[in-house]
């Protein structure tokens, strides 16, 4: 079984690195020193680059990274300056330590992929612990029907998201769902974690389903403080996410 360790980039980005028997997989390296750093101290092959989406925070150390590992393929979408192998939904990458499924995830950008491999889901910005990403270039229904593909995967799947956005994703989804009791224990386990320098990632899809609002959006409890922020009574659930989405986008 491979290991999955978190290198931190800028100020919340995570790069995952999968490792196994001497030789490694990174996801969105937006800058390469701190994998440099890390693959050097370790003493790692890097075999391979996944990438997610084209936003310079998951792609920017490509060209570095190219020179320092030229016979490193990497994969993504189409059009990203660096990808050497492009892929779309339904490919199967084939990497040292097992096949990685390629699902489409578009809603944050147009282009977003993720990555399954095994019970590993490496998702970018698409799902985030108790979040979701911003709507860049998609619609708030294309987000909606990608985090529900996500949510059909194995409850046990771990959830490997780009970002060290746990706390403030919380804050809101208490806002949000206020009674859920799910939230009040993730919280006080989660702020524990940063409190010792720790992540709180990976999640599961198991918790996401029982505490992350914008998978609950139909919930009455949900739409019951979305009625609070102006909401109507007819909404339907694509209508509750957007306006989900758009009450966080202003949250504080």
């Amino acid at each position: 079984m491979f290991n999955v360790t978190p290198i931190g980039a800028f100020s919340d980005n995570y790069i995952w690195v999968l490792q196994q028997d001497g030789r490694a997989v990174a996801v969105d390296p937006g800058e390469a020193a701190p994998l440099l750093r890390f693959l050097q101290r370790e003493k790692l092959r890097l075999d391979a680059i996944l990438v997610t989406h084209h936003h310079a925070d998951h792609c920017g150390g490509l060209a570095e990274l190219a020179r320092a590992w030229p016979d490193a393929v990497v994969y993504g979408p189409p059009g990203i300056a660096g990808v050497t192998k492009e892929v779309k939904a339904g490919d199967t990458v084939r990497l040292p330590m097992g096949d990685a499924t390629v699902l489409a995830v578009p809603g944050h950008t147009l282009d977003h992929l993720a990555y399954r491999i095994d019970d590993a889901l490496f998702c970018g910005d698409t799902m985030f612990a108790a979040g979701c990403g911003r709507v860049f270039e998609g619609t708030p229904a294309q987000l909606l029907a990608s985090l529900k593909k996500l949510a059909q995967l194995p409850p046990s799947t771990k959830v490997y998201p780009a970002h060290e956005y746990t706390l403030s994703n919380l804050r809101f989804a208490l806002a949000a769902d206020p009674a859920n009791p799910v939230l009040a224990v993730r919280q006080s386990r989660d702020q524990g974690l940063r409190e010792r320098g720790q992540p709180t990632l990976p999640s599961t899809i198991a918790l996401e389903l029982a505490s992350n609002p914008f998978l609950r959006c139909a919930e009455p409890a949900i739409r019951q403080s979305l009625l609070a922020q102006g909401g109507r009574e007819d909404d339907d659930e694509a209508a509750s996410f957007a306006r989900l989405r758009a009450w966080k986008d202003d949250f504080r």
